[in-house]
C-alpha cells in the first residue's frame, strides 16, 4: 500500500526526488554511508525507459545511503546476455549486484559464483529461482498484476470477446507468472472473454509493433490486446492510433505514464496500469545496501527502513513487495512524469 499512497498524492518522480531529500530517514536504510560499497545495477537491457526510471530511483537511494551505484547492461533482453556482466563484476568485487533476470535460471550459475566471491545479489522486476539471490524486491503480488490487467481489459471491451497478449520475452520470469493466473481467471472469472493467442515482442519495439499488426490481421474479431510489458504497450498503441481499429480495439496492460500518454490524449489507450518503477529501484538499492551492511540477511520476518518510503518486512522466500498497481488514465496521467 506505500506505492498507492505516494502515487494518490500526485507524486511524480521529481517530487519524489524532493521528497527524498526532506526524509529523516533516508539515512538511515542499510549501508550507513560507506563509501566503500559499490552496487552494480543490471537491467534486462539498456535503453529501456522502464528500467531508466529503475535506476534513476537507485541513484536517488544511492545518494542518500552514500554508496555507489553503476548500471551495465545488455542491449538486447535475452537469456544468456546478462551472464558476462554478472561475471565482471564478480571479478570486480562489487558489494551487490541488483538485477531484473532474463532467465529464472539461465544466470543462476553466475550468481552463484557472485555471491561465492561475496557479493549480494538481489532481484527485482523478474526474479531467478530463490536459490540464486539473497533477496527479491517485488513491484506488486503477481496476483495483483494480473487481476488489474484483466479487470482493465473487461472494463474496456465491455466484459465479452476475443482478446490476444503481446509479452516481452518467452522466458521472463515475471510475465510468465502474470500470463497464466490471466489464463486461470480468465477461465473461472470471465467466461466471455476469451484469450486467442499470446505472442512475444522480445522488449523490442519494432518487434512488438509488427506482432501488433501480426495479431489485428490474424484475429479479425479481436476486441483487446493486454501487453504486460512497457515496450510491448507502447508499441502497440502506436500500431493502433493510426489505424483503422483505433475506438474498436482497446490495448491496456503495463507502461510508463511518459510512454503511453500521447496514446491517453489521443484516445486510443483508456487505461493502464504500473506501479512506480523508480520506487522499485530505490527500494532494491536501499534492501542492497541493508545486505552488504549487515542489518538483514534475507531472512524471513527481517526488517529493514528504506528511506522515504518506511519500513519493509522480508517475507517468506526472500521477497519484499513494494505494493499494488495503479491505474493511470487521462484524469491523471499529467500528474507523473516519468
Amino acid at each position: 500500500m506505500k506505492f498507492t499512497s505516494v502515487v494518490t498524492a500526485g507524486t511524480a518522480v521529481v517530487l519524489a526526488l524532493g521528497l527524498a531529500a526532506c526524509s529523516g530517514g533516508g539515512g538511515e536504510g542499510g549501508g550507513g554511508g560507506d563509501d566503500d560499497v559499490a552496487i552494480t545495477m543490471l537491467p534486462k537491457n539498456l535503453g529501456n525507459p522502464y528500467f531508466e526510471a529503475s535506476t534513476a530511483g537507485a541513484q536517488e537511494a544511492a545518494g542518500e545511503l552514500g554508496v555507489a551505484v553503476d548500471e551495465v547492461g545488455p542491449d538486447a533482453a535475452s537469456p544468456d546476455a546478462q551472464v558476462p556482466f554478472i561475471n565482471t563484476a564478480a571479478q570486480q568485487g562489487v558489494s551487490a549486484l541488483v538485477v531484473s533476470a532474463n532467465d529464472p535460471t539461465a544466470i543462476g550459475d553466475a550468481l552463484e559464483e557472485a555471491r561465492s566471491a561475496g557479493t549480494k545479489v538481489v532481484t527485482f522486476d523478474s526474479d531467478t529461482e530463490p536459490q540464486f539471490r539473497d533477496l527479491f524486491v517485488n513491484q506488486a503480488s503477481a496476483e495483483g498484476i494480473a487481476d488489474k490487467q484483466l479487470e482493465l481489459i473487461a472494463e474496456q471491451i465491455g466484459g465479452a470477446g476475443e482478446i490476444a497478449i503481446l509479452s516481452a520475452s518467452a522466458n521472463a520470469t515475471n510475465q510468465n507468472a502474470w500470463i497464466a493466473l490471466m489464463e486461470e481467471k480468465l477461465a473461472s472469472d470471465y467466461p466471455d472473454i476469451e484469450l486467442v493467442e499470446t505472442v512475444y515482442g522480445d522488449d523490442d519495439d519494432q518487434t512488438s509493433f509488427d506482432k501488433t499488426a501480426a495479431l489485428l490481421q490474424s484475429h479479425p474479431d479481436l476486441k483487446g490486446i493486454v501487453s504486460p510489458t512497457t515496450v510491448g504497450i507502447a508499441a502497440a498503441a502506436r500500431y493502433v492510433s493510426t489505424s483503422e481499429y483505433k475506438g474498436k480495439v482497446a490495448v491496456t496492460g503495463l507502461g510508463t505514464p511518459n510512454q503511453m500518454r500521447e496514446y491517453v490524449e489521443d484516445g486510443t489507450v483508456e487505461a493502464f496500469a504500473l506501479w512506480n518503477p523508480t520506487d522499485l529501484g530505490y527500494l532494491a538499492t536501499q534492501a542492497a545496501a541493508a545486505l552488504v551492511a549487515g542489518d538483514i540477511t534475507g531472512a524471513e520476518g527481517d526488517t529493514f527502513e528504506a528511506g522515504r518510503l518506511g519500513e519493509y518486512t522480508v517475507g517468506a522466500d526472500g521477497e519484499v513487495l513494494l505494493g499494488e498497481p495503479f491505474v493511470y488514465d487521462a484524469s491523471n496521467i499529467a500528474d507523473f512524469d516519468f
